[in-house]
C-alpha cells in the first residue's frame, strides 16, 4: 500500500466577507480535492487539545498519529531536530523570530518576510554580541530561527511556569503585553531588548529601510522546550516515510518520526513556493517510500496577512499542481490511499490560529463504498456525518486501515 498525506496548512476557516460569506475552501475551485471527498470519506478531527495553544507543532504531531499529551515538549525542539541541532538532557531550544514592532505594536511577525541571507547576517550578529557558552543563536529560514540554552543538571532555568507568546497570534497588539513571564523570563526578555540596538545599527536594516522594506526591529523568543522522546513511525506502523516541507517545524516532526527529509528547490514556506516542484518530488518519493507527506504553508501565511484572495489562490494551486498529479501517480499502484487535511484552522478574521475541528477527506483502496458525495469544505464535512475524531491523533489509524 502507498500512502500520501497533503497538508494545506491553516486552510480551514470560517465564512469571511471578503469571500462573499464563504470560506476559502468553499470559494476556491478544487476539483481534485472535491473528487477525493465525494468518492471517499469526509470527516473532521480536533488536532489541538484544549490545554494547548493552537499551532502547527501540536497539530502536526496529531496528524502524524502522535498523541501530544505524551510527546509534545514545545515547538522549538521540533525545529531543532530539522536543523540538525543536538539537544542534551538539560538543554532548552527556544524559537527566535525576527520581527518588526512599530509604535509599540506587533507590526509584522515575519519582518517583512525577510530573506534567509539577510536573516543569517542578523542572527550571526546577535550571536556575536549576545552568544555565550550557554546561549547560542542558530540562523534558520527567513524570519524563523532558534536559540538554544545549554543547561546544567544543578540548575533549572525554565519550567512549566515559563510562558511565552507566539508572535503570529497577537497581530497589531501591544508587544509589551505579551513578553515572557515566569521562570527564565528575565533572561529571555533581556536578550530580546538587547537585540534591538544590534538590529537597529545593522547594515541589513539600513538597506531595508532605504528600500522601503519592513525592518527587523527585535528578536522574539517563544516556543521553548526540551528534546522529546518519540518512537519512530516505522516502530509504530512498520512503514518508511518521507516529509516534504519548507518549514523546519514540520520537517522536525518528520525527522523525529524517522522519516526522510526531502528538500525541494524553490520551496519557500510562503505564497511564492514552487507548488509543482513539490508535486514532482512527492511522486518520485513514492517510488522508494511507503508514506509521503507534502506540507504547504501558503494558505496559513495568507490567513495571517488577512488576504482571502491569496488563500483561495494558494488552495487552487495546491489542488492543481500537487493533489491532481499526485493522485494520478498514486492510481498507478495496486493499493493506495490519500488524505487531505489541514493541521489547524487559521482565520482571516483574526489573522491567527484557531483550535476548531478541521475537515479531512481520504480516498483510495477499501474506501470507495463509503463515498460521502459531498465537496471538500468545512460545512460539508460537518453535514456529512462522517467520522469525527475528538482525539485527532486517532485519524492515522483509520487512514492506515489499522
Amino acid at each position: 500500500m502507498k500512502y500520501v498525506i497533503v497538508i494545506p496548512d491553516g486552510a480551514s476557516d470560517e465564512p469571511h466577507e471578503s469571500l462573499g460569506g464563504r470560506t476559502a475552501l468553499q470559494a476556491a475551485s478544487l476539483p481534485t480535492m472535491d473528487q477525493i471527498s465525494r468518492q471517499g470519506l469526509l470527516g473532521r478531527s480536533r488536532n489541538v487539545p484544549d490545554r494547548f495553544l493552537p499551532g502547527s507543532d501540536v497539530a502536526t504531531l496529531c496528524l502524524f498519529g502522535y498523541d501530544p499529551e505524551l510527546y509534545y515538549t514545545g515547538r522549538a525542539p521540533l525545529e531543532a531536530a530539522a536543523m540538525g541541532i543536538s539537544l542534551g538532557p538539560h538543554d532548552w531550544a527556544v524559537r527566535c523570530n525576527l520581527i518588526s514592532v512599530r509604535d509599540g505594536r506587533m507590526h509584522d511577525f515575519t519582518a517583512g518576510h525577510i530573506s534567509s541571507p539577510e536573516g543569517f547576517q542578523l542572527v550571526q550578529a546577535i550571536q556575536d554580541a549576545l552568544g555565550t557558552e550557554q546561549v547560542e543563536f542558530f540562523p534558520g529560514v527567513s524570519y524563523r530561527n532558534l536559540m538554544v540554552y545549554r543547561g546544567h543538571p544543578a540548575e533549572v532555568v525554565f519550567d512549566s511556569t515559563t510562558k511565552t507568546t507566539p508572535p503570529h497570534d497577537v497581530p497589531d497588539q501591544p508587544a509589551e503585553d505579551h513578553r515572557p513571564r515566569g521562570a527564565g523570563s528575565r533572561l529571555l526578555d533581556d536578550l530580546m531588548r538587547s537585540s534591538e540596538r544590534i538590529l537597529e545599527a545593522h547594515s541589513v536594516n539600513h538597506a531595508r529601510r532605504a528600500a522601503g522594506k519592513t525592518e527587523a526591529t527585535t528578536i522574539w523568543l517563544w516556543g521553548q522546550g526540551q528534546a522529546p522522546a518519540m518512537p519512530s513511525f516505522k516502530e509504530l506502523h512498520g512503514l518508511d516515510g518521507a516529509i516534504i516541507s519548507a518549514v523546519d517545524l514540520v520537517r522536525g516532526v518528520g525527522v523525529l518520526a524517522g522519516w526522510e527529509r526531502i528538500d525541494v528547490p524553490g520551496a519557500t514556506g510562503y505564497l511564492d513556493t514552487d507548488y509543482a516542484a513539490k508535486g514532482r518530488y512527492a511522486i518520485e518519493a513514492l517510488k522508494t517510500h511507503d508514506i509521503v507527506c507534502v506540507h504547504v504553508e501558503a494558505p496559513d501565511e495568507a490567513s495571517h496577512e488577512g488576504r482571502g484572495d491569496a488563500k483561495v489562490e494558494a488552495l487552487q494551486r495546491i489542488d492543481q499542481e500537487i493533489v491532481a498529479p499526485v493522485l494520478a501517480a498514486l492510481s498507478t499502484y495496486a493499493e493506495w490511499r490519500i488524505l487531505i487535511s489541514p493541521d489547524h484552522s487559521t482565520l482571516l478574521r483574526t489573522k491567527a490560529h484557531d483550535r476548531a475541528p478541521v475537515p479531512w477527506a481520504m480516498a483510495g483502496t477499501g474506501l470507495s463504498s463509503a463515498s460521502s458525495g459531498k465537496p471538500y469544505d468545512e460545512a460539508s464535512a460537518q453535514a456529512a456525518g462522517g467520522p469525527f475524531f475528538e482525539q485527532g491523533h486517532e485519524l492515522m489509524q483509520l487512514f492506515l486501515g489499522r
